[in-house]
Order: structure tokens, then sequence, then C-alpha cells
């Protein structure tokens, strides 16, 4: 039933759009009006192939990055089409007046004008143009934007920091989605421009696969190469937990859950499972805590309890946890000594406006702490934009972030 309706209203958006088409070409050349006009259906017919597969066949048969694309065909072809349509829709609204107002005005016995009103050439025109924009934009964000790494830096003044630990440098990335990933040589890049910062911690703060484990182990030797002198730390996000896909039997998907933690044992990565540990650094102490993945609207396997347990003596505590809902819900109202919780999860939505200091992005409308820092009295949360990408495999306006943060003593 899904596919009929789908399919219908897709075939309804073509038919619509198709009009603005005859009308924009009807002066353009025989071969130019051909191709455009012929050429037009051919994203539709590939669209409506797609659906069947995805309704009849088994589409985790295959590997994510082949689902992302098919999902991004459909997505850019037919959201283009929608913006186009708002140009035809006013060109039919202004024709719909125009007509009315000829009915109304006219005189016994002459025709009504609005009966020769046709659709007009230049908003058809339009029409077309708009619809090259956000397809433009869907095609540049995976050709430019995938992998337009950026380096945030961020200084986090803490009064009680241990003056040891005074100028302390941090590097957090998160939301690796190694199972999206198309273009391993530009990965490569962006791990080194990681390393480049030469932090003294790297935080991973969650979703290093999609669905599977299996989606890591292309990328085993690229995030392995990831080391800072006092350690890397990594927590879980809550696509690490195989939640999204169909598992024949619970031991299976336990067994590919253990099989994440061996991957993270691969890269070197001190994987904190609701755990933490004190760095000692001349005499004073630094906790590190690591929670599971632990949100409002996904799974709740983390223990923020049982993660906090034994780290009360360390003066700075600092809290690895994959959704930033967890900074309200539980953090701020509980564990008011935790000064800076290290976030990803929201990816920015992987799109964006920026208009000098000011950032438009579908992601506030989501979260209320979406990306970024934030401060509540004493209490800081970070939000990484993410390093990966899921579904639409590019950006737009939402660059893929490395963050490096310095910790001072205020």
């Amino acid at each position: 039933m899904a596919i009929i309706t789908f399919t219908l209203i897709f075939l309804l958006i073509d038919y619509y759009f198709f009009q603005g088409v005859l009308v924009a070409s009807k002066n353009w050349s025989p071969v130019w009006k051909g191709i455009i006009r012929y050429g037009f259906w051919v994203p539709t017919i590939l669209c409506f192939f797609a659906l069947l597969w995805w309704a009849f066949d088994d589409p985790y048969r295959y590997s994510a990055n082949f689902r992302n694309w098919v999902i991004t065909g459909i997505v850019a072809t037919y959201f283009s089409k929608v913006v186009g349509i708002l140009f035809l829709f006013i060109d039919d609204l202004q024709r719909g007046v125009r007509y009315l107002f000829s009915f109304f005005q006219k005189k016994e016995g002459q025709p009504i004008a609005g009966e020769l009103i046709s659709r007009s050439e230049f908003l058809s025109k339009t029409a077309l143009i708009a619809s090259a924009v956000p397809f433009g934009a869907f095609t540049w964000g995976i050709v430019s934007g995938a992998h337009d790494y950026r380096i945030r830096k961020v200084t986090i003044n803490l009064p009680n920091l241990p003056k040891s630990f005074d100028g302390v440098t941090i590097g957090q990335i998160s939301d690796i989605h190694s199972g999206s990933f198309w273009n391993k040589t530009a990965v490569k890049g962006g791990v080194e421009m990681l390393l480049n910062q030469k932090p003294d911690l790297i935080f991973f703060t969650g979703d290093l696969v999609n669905n599977e484990t299996k989606e890591v182990n292309e990328f085993i030797d690229v995030f392995n190469k990831v080391k800072a002198p006092l350690g890397v730390f990594s927590v879980t996000g809550n696509h690490d937990y195989g939640d999204y896909k169909s598992w024949s039997t619970k031991e299976q998907k336990q067994q590919n859950f253990n099989d994440l933690i061996h991957a993270h044992k691969l890269l070197g990565y001190d994987l904190l499972l609701n755990e933490n540990r004190i760095i000692t650094q001349g005499g004073e102490k630094l906790a590190l805590i690591g929670v599971e993945n632990w949100g409002t609207r996904f799974s709740k396997h983390g223990d923020l309890a049982k993660a906090y347990e034994g780290s009360k003596e360390a003066a700075v505590k600092l809290l690895l946890s994959h959704d930033p809902t967890h900074w309200d819900a539980q953090v701020r109202s509980n564990y008011k000594d935790i000064d800076v919780m290290f976030a990803g999860h929201t990816h920015g939505t992987q799109f964006g406006v920026n208009i000098g200091d000011y950032t438009w992005t579908p992601a506030q409308y989501a979260y209320k702490q979406w990306g970024g820092l934030y401060q509540e009295d004493n209490q800081y949360l970070y939000v990484n934009r993410g390093f990966g990408y899921i579904g639409y495999p590019g950006r737009v306006g939402m660059p893929p972030e490395i963050t490096i943060f310095e910790l001072k003593t205020s």
C-alpha cells in the first residue's frame, strides 16, 4: 500500500511540474525541446524502480552506502520539483484570480477573458531554475561539503581546574558513521587535520557505525592513527547498538555489539561503558566520565550514577555522553560538579544557512542544544556537529567538525 501511495504522489508531482516544462520549452529548438521533455521522465522512472526495489527486496542485503545513494536520489529529485512547483502554483493562483475578475466584469454576449489566460512562460522558466537550485545544492554538498573538515577552537575557563592541567588541550570528534563514507582518502585527510593540532587528549563521542559493526572494518587502519599523549577515550552512540537493523536473533545483535567493543580496542580507544578514568598529573586529578548512549528520544543504555562512582575526588570532571539531551535531563539537575559535557548526535542536521554570525538550521527546532558551546551557571556543554554523515552523503552549510578545546584556569 505504501509503494502505491508514494508512486501516486510522485506521479502527481511529476505531472504538475511537467506542465511547466512544456510551457518553458515551447519556443526552444526541436532538439532541446525533446531532450528536456523526454529527459524529464528519466529520474522519475529511476525513482519508481527504486521504490519497487525498496518494497519487494531486502535493502539491508546491500551496503549502507548504496541505500544512502538511493534515498538521496529520491529526496533530491522530488524536493527539487516541489520547490519548482511553488512557482507554478503562484502562476496558477494569479491565473485563477484573473479568471474570476474577468468573469465578474464580463458583458453579456462577450467571452470570458480568463478563458484565454495561459500559463506564464516567465514563471515556468523560473520554476525550472528554482528546482535546479536545491538539486545543485544537494550535489555540491556531496562533492564538496561531505569532507570539508573544519577546525573549531574553543577555550573553556574553569575556576577549579588544577594548575597542572592549565592549558591542557582536548580534541573531539563525533559521529563518524563509517558505513556512510565514500571517499577514504578525504577521511584520512580529516584525521591528519586532527593530529596536526597535537591535542593532549582526544575524545570520540559515539556513533562509530550506522547499523552494523562490520562497516568500520575498512576504516580501522584510518582511525587507529588517532593518538594523544594522555590517551584517546570514547563512548557509544545510539547507532552503535544495531537498533536500526532487523536481526534474526537477540544473540546476533549482542554479538554485533561485542564486535563493536572489540573494534574500539583495535582502534586503540579506551571505551568508557558507564565508567570513568582518573588522569593524574603533578599529583592533581582530572576525571573522565563516560556513559553509554542516553537520550530523551533514543535508547537509554547509559547509567550516569554508575559511571560517576569513584570520581568525586577529582577537582574537575569531564563527561562524554553522545546525546546532548542528557545534559538537561540528568546532568545539570543531579550532577552539578560535572564541569563540562562533550556530546554530538545532532550533526546540525547536515544543513545550515550561515550569514555572518547568524546560523539557521532545522536542528534548532529538534534540539535545544544542537551545536557549539552552551553554559548554565558553572557547567558547560559542547555539541560537536559531527565528523561523518548519515542518510544524505553530504553536508550543506554545516561542515564536518573537529573541535580543539583548551582548558584554562580562570
